[in-house]
């Protein structure tokens, strides 16, 4: 009788485990990767929320009303901002940069996962030197984390 008692529980609690609410949050990384160091390099966490159904409109065949969202209203003022270093310096490409901005973005994340926070995810991509002409470029990296709530 008692093990049954014990399976019940353990099941019981599977399952409610099963349906716990889980929350995201995204880190995003920008490293500027223009050449001579003009760039800027970042981690930014937004620190306030917002739910995107406020700024969503659908589109339909009989209407097809404009989005009336104000950008204003989208853009987060709360958010917390740590200094990277640029990949380049006069001298070209700075691997002392690298390094030092893996040690600054582990350090990141191990800080997230000790309030809770799982990796879940990472993406990135890079828009870089097109020519002679665009001095632009950064290197994104998004990293997404869960938790249950």
């Amino acid at each position: 009788m008692k093990k049954l008692l014990l399976l019940l529980l353990m099941g019981l609690f599977a399952f409610v485990d099963s349906y716990a609410q889980i929350e995201y949050k995204i880190i995003t990384t920008v490293e500027s990767i223009v050449p001579s160091g003009l760039g800027r390099s970042r981690i930014i966490s937004a620190e306030d929320e917002r739910d995107y159904e406020d700024f969503t409109s659908e589109q339909t065949e009989e209407d097809n009303t404009r989005n009336k969202s104000k950008r204003s209203d989208i853009r987060v003022k709360d958010f917390e901002e740590t200094k990277l270093l640029n990949f380049y310096n006069i001298g070209g490409i700075r691997f002392q940069n690298i390094a030092a901005n893996d040690a600054v973005v582990g350090s990141k994340i191990n800080a997230m996962i000790a309030e809770g926070w799982e990796l879940a995810f990472v993406t990135s991509a890079v828009e870089s030197d097109a020519g002679k002409d665009d001095n632009q470029g950064i290197f994104i990296t998004r990293y997404i984390f869960k938790r249950n709530k």
